[in-house]
């Protein structure tokens, strides 16, 4: 008779995947944002080809008409490649690393406090047939983290603890990248904290509607994760599927803004 090794062993054998892959993952992706130049081009852009790759891998078992396969594969390459390009625009000579970190730890923002908000309150699921552990607290909860962390990158940006543009370009003596005023720098704190509040509930929802469209593709296709490549954690897509819709948000606010 074989061995069973314990529902708890196993557990903190996954634990230590997880925690090994993710300091991983972490020096890899924080070496090329510091580096930046041609190797964050050229992260973003293997990081954009694994997901695309897995995008094509969910939708192949439901788009079986070629029609079909080829509208999932434009979608996929239009979402995919403007998130990437979107990436590769926050992080160029123009700007400093606030604009690109202030996107990234809001989202982290927006799944720890969905994380802890959504374990310890409970509640009713959002959409338990596409994702059974969103909650509408969890939801509340990444909506803080969010709102948070905006409001902590606008009191250093309005304090001048940190910049958007480097220190030496003409830009950085004027407003808001560049214009000539900004409400924003002059803004009362309560003022300050209230647009970064409106900002946090459109950043955690469209973070929590990335997710939910990854969580629906994978339920169609009939699999747990999207991928395989990250040992404990699934593939590329289940990392940045909130941050992916994040960013194609924001290029489409840049895109369209009056």
């Amino acid at each position: 008779m074989a061995d069973v090794e314990p529902v708890g062993a196993r557990k903190r054998s996954d634990l230590g995947v997880r925690a090994a892959s993710a300091v991983v993952m972490l020096a890899v992706a924080g070496t090329a944002l510091w580096v930046g130049g041609a190797l964050w081009m050229a992260f973003v852009g293997a990081v954009a080809i694994g997901v695309l790759w897995e995008w094509v891998r969910l939708t192949r078992p439901v788009a079986r008409e070629a029609m079909q396969r080829g509208l999932w594969n434009f979608a996929g390459m239009l979402y995919v490649g403007v998130g990437a390009a979107m990436l590769l625009f926050l992080h160029n000579s123009a700007f400093t690393l606030a604009p690109l970190m202030t996107v990234l730890l809001a989202v982290i923002g927006v799944d720890v406090g969905a994380y802890f908000a959504g374990r310890s309150l409970g509640g009713p699921k959002i959409a338990p047939a596409i994702s059974p552990s969103k909650t509408w607290s969890g939801l509340a909860g990444g909506c803080a983290g969010a709102t948070l962390v905006l409001f902590g990158a606008a009191m250093a940006w309005k304090n001048g603890a940190i910049a958007i543009v480097p220190i030496g370009d003409p830009a950085a003596s004027r407003g808001c990248f560049g214009s000539d005023s900004c409400w924003f720098l002059t803004a009362s704190p309560i003022a300050l904290f209230a647009q970064c509040l409106l900002f946090g509930i459109i950043l955690a929802v469209c973070a929590q509607a990335g997710d939910f469209l990854e969580s629906w593709m994978k339920r169609r296709a009939g699999v747990k994760d999207s991928g395989n490549l990250i040992p404990g954690h699934g593939g590329l897509f289940d990392r940045v599927d909130g941050l992916l819709a994040v960013l194609f948000l924001l290029a489409l606010a840049i895109l369209f803004q009056p």
